[in-house]
Order: C-alpha cells, then structure tokens, then sequence
C-alpha cells in the first residue's frame, strides 16, 4: 500500500532539483526521563507541532525487511552531549522507546512518513557515539488469547 504523501512533499521528490529538504525527527522517551530527548538531522534547532529537537548528529538507515522476523536498523547518535547516555544508563525496566518521523523543512508540522515506533535494544557506547539497535515490538509471538478462560476469570461462560 503506498504511503500518502503531500503535494509539496511529491513535487520535491519528483523534481531533478529542488531547495527542499527532508528532516528525520526522533523523540526518545521512558517513564525515568522527565522530559523525552528530542533530536533532529538538521543542522538547527526546530520546532514540530508545539515539540522542540535540537540538533543533533545521528545516522539511521531504513530496516531491511527479512521474512521471519520484525525488521531492525542501527542507530548511531554522536555522543557530544552526554544526557542521551545518562538517559540510557537510569532507564531501567523496560527498554527505551524511540519514536521517528520524517517531515519538510518547509513545513515541520506537516509529518510526511510516520511515526514509527521503535523500541531501543542493545545500546553500546563509548567516548563519541552511541549505537543502538532499533526494533519494531515483536507482536507476531505474543501469546494468544491474551487470558486462559478459568471459572475464577470468567465466571459467566461456567
């Protein structure tokens, strides 16, 4: 099923030049931050429905699509600031989520692509950079149903 896209955002994907450019927003959040980190690949600061991302250097590559499993992708964030490690060290429990979206520089409110929400596994860091793997939740193993019909759950069906 192809993706919706707007006008502009066809018209600059169509043409053989365009001033337009593509920005990736991701926002990483657990219930221990107080406020989620919210980055950007453009080399300002900008502000996406009501949300500030700093700029932030990062590399993500789309996932590659295997069968048999949920796809996964690398993440790599330049460590320059070291709240993204000091997040990632208190976040205890469940993993970190990392939501990502890709709007114009035109008009960030508009979200072209997303969000895709991802989960943040495998975290490695050093002096200057942090990588992660970035995972869909692997829904297709999730038990089912969700409940076992017992007389004490579900005392009308008995």
């Amino acid at each position: 099923m192809p993706r919706p896209l707007s006008t502009p955002a066809l018209r600059a994907l169509f043409a053989s030049q365009t001033g337009e450019a593509f920005i990736v927003l991701l926002t990483l959040s657990h219930p221990t931050l107080s406020n989620p980190i919210r980055v950007c690949s453009d080399g300002q600061a900008i502000t996406s429905n009501g949300n500030e991302y700093v700029a932030f250097p990062f590399r993500i590559a789309m996932p590659a699509e295997n069968e048999g499993s949920p796809p996964t992708t690398d993440l790599e964030i330049d460590n320059v600031d070291r709240s993204i490690v000091k997040a990632i060290r208190e976040a205890t429990g469940e993993p970190v989520k990392v939501s990502m979206s890709v709007v114009m520089a035109s008009s960030p409110n508009q979200v072209e692509a997303g969000p895709f929400e991802f989960t943040l596994r495998n975290v490695d860091f050093d002096a200057s950079v942090v990588r992660g793997q970035l995972q869909y939740e692997d829904i297709l193993n999730e038990p089912f149903p969700g409940d076992t019909m017992t007389p004490s759950r579900f005392p009308g069906l008995f």
